[in-house]
């Protein structure tokens, strides 16, 4: 506004004769303005109108989230149902604490299921008092309400709620048993007693009673969230047992890798010489966690195998370890295998390993234009996140060739790279480029602009960020008020 008011008053002090047409029009019952008073009464009235509407696009904002708590105080089970989808879609948690209030009174399935789902996402604490009692009290709530508070509190990995979802076990009702499995399983990996315990509940569970053929594998999954070495002797025996199911010995194996005990490492390379291909790959995603040549050798190895999921398995098995020895088999896979995931998991592991061959293998695969926009896209992501943004000013290079060329797909991963990139030496080449797009960018560039400001702490970038936070767009004015008050800026009341 500042910068607006003083070019108003350049124009005053500059007006010169020339205006005088423009002017000519304006009378009063003394006389004509000359053309230097028309000027300054037209300057006045514009700035004037200006000045008034300039409040608008912060009263509505103020609007917006005033209606928005209005809902959450008021609204219907729908209503709120559209803001948590709102809030999702801006991934924003200025709600949350009225969120918790909301649901410390309510019992409305559709509230509760949508509010637990909501901060299950994010694995955001604050609601673990009412999931408890949500299943202590399950009885007197929908189904949908315990299933979704069972899932919440093993996503944020309450481990006081184990003995509250073992109870649920203990019933063997039915309908709540595969999910509460899950839950139990992630519950307990915050707290090494708890997930002894977890562990040894599960595997009696396993041994003793009938969970039913579906809830085998998940409680051998559970078993490996519990990261407790109490459950490995049970997933070596399914595992190693040829007569076993294969999605149970697949299930083993994973649970194995999970808790990474070296007592499971000899079944896992047992494995990998099996004649089912799915078992084999199992196996070989299952090194990741473990060390030593003969761990390394069959990683390698593995790359061979004609089963692509055997391939994939090793580009993982490679990034976990950030295996060097790999890197040129990730180049050859990522630069000729006939199956788009397998290059994509190649692409990451040479981002994950990121010494000087697998950068060297990123950047030519980013920077040849023959290359799929998918491969482009991935590599140039890789390259840029492990380099602390050392070759932005290349991306940036392809993002405007890009956009010369109309090649929309790849403008938009391009752009999507730009926007998260954080540079960690000479930040002036992001600042200018984000500049730009705060002032004279779509929708989406000034969207990603407003990332780099954040990501960067491009502090220099006020004005241009005060201005975006009084937007006509609601999207770009709402996103601008949250980069300003991270970065510690302050918006003018008006």
């Amino acid at each position: 506004m500042i910068n607006y008011i003083n070019i108003c008053l350049e124009k005053i002090s500059g007006c010169v004769p020339k205006h005088a047409p423009l002017c000519s029009g304006i009378t009063r019952k003394a006389g004509t303005f000359s053309a230097r008073s028309s000027c300054v009464f037209i300057t006045m009235l514009w700035l004037n109108i200006f000045l008034l509407s300039f409040p608008i696009h912060a009263q509505q904002n103020a609007n917006t989230e005033a209606s928005r708590r209005d809902i959450i105080q008021y609204g219907t089970d729908t209503e709120i149902a559209g803001l948590i989808q709102a809030l999702r879609s801006e991934n924003a948690d200025y709600f949350d604490n009225e969120l918790i209030t909301l649901t410390e009174t309510s019992r409305n399935m559709r509230i509760l299921t949508g509010v637990f789902a909501f901060f299950g996402e994010r694995e955001k604490s604050g609601l673990e008092k009412r999931a408890i009692r949500a299943i202590e009290n399950r009885d007197e709530e929908a189904n949908e309400t315990v299933l979704s508070a069972l899932e919440y509190l093993g996503r944020v990995k309450a481990s006081e709620a184990v003995h509250v979802i073992m109870d649920v076990l203990e019933t063997e009702e039915r309908r709540y048993l595969s999910t509460a499995f899950r839950a139990i399983g992630r519950a307990s990996s915050s707290d090494k007693k708890a997930a002894d315990e977890t562990a040894e509940f599960l595997v009696d569970y396993y041994n003793d009673r009938d969970p039913g053929s579906d809830n085998r594998s998940i409680i051998i999954a559970a078993i490996g969230e519990t990261g407790s070495s109490a459950g490995v002797t049970l997933l070596i025996e399914i595992a190693s047992n040829t007569d076993e199911r294969i999605p149970l010995r697949i299930a083993a194996l994973n649970a194995l890798s999970k808790i990474g005990d070296p007592k499971g490492l000899d079944t896992i390379l047992g494995c990998i010489g099996t004649n089912d291909p799915n078992v084999r790959s199992a196996a070989v995603a299952a090194l990741g966690p473990f060390s030593g040549s003969a761990v390394d050798a069959a990683i390698l190895d593995a790359f061979r195998d004609s089963y692509y999921r055997t391939r994939i398995a090793a580009a993982q098995a490679s990034r976990d370890r950030k295996l060097t020895a790999a890197v040129p088999y990730l180049r050859f896979r990522a630069e000729r295998d006939d199956v788009p995931n397998v290059k994509d998991e190649a692409i990451r592991a040479l981002g994950a390993i990121a010494n000087e061959e697998a950068v060297e293998a990123l950047s030519s695969l980013f920077l040849e234009r023959k290359n799929a926009d998918r491969v482009r896209i991935l590599a140039a992501d890789m390259l840029i996140k492990n380099t602390a943004g050392r070759d932005f000013g290349k991306l940036m290079v392809e993002l405007d060739e890009a956009k010369t060329k109309n090649q929309t797909n790849l403008y938009n991963g391009f752009l999507r790279v730009v926007g998260e990139a954080v540079v960690e030496n000479n930040r002036s080449d992001v600042e200018g480029v984000a500049r730009r797009f705060m002032q004279s960018g779509t929708l989406m560039e000034k969207l990603y602009a407003l990332d780099m400001a954040l990501n960067n702490d491009l502090k220099g970038l006020r004005e241009e960020i005060i201005t975006l936070s009084k937007d006509r767009n609601e999207s770009i004015a709402r996103k601008a008020r949250r980069i300003a008050d991270g970065l510690g800026i302050d918006i003018p009341e008006v």
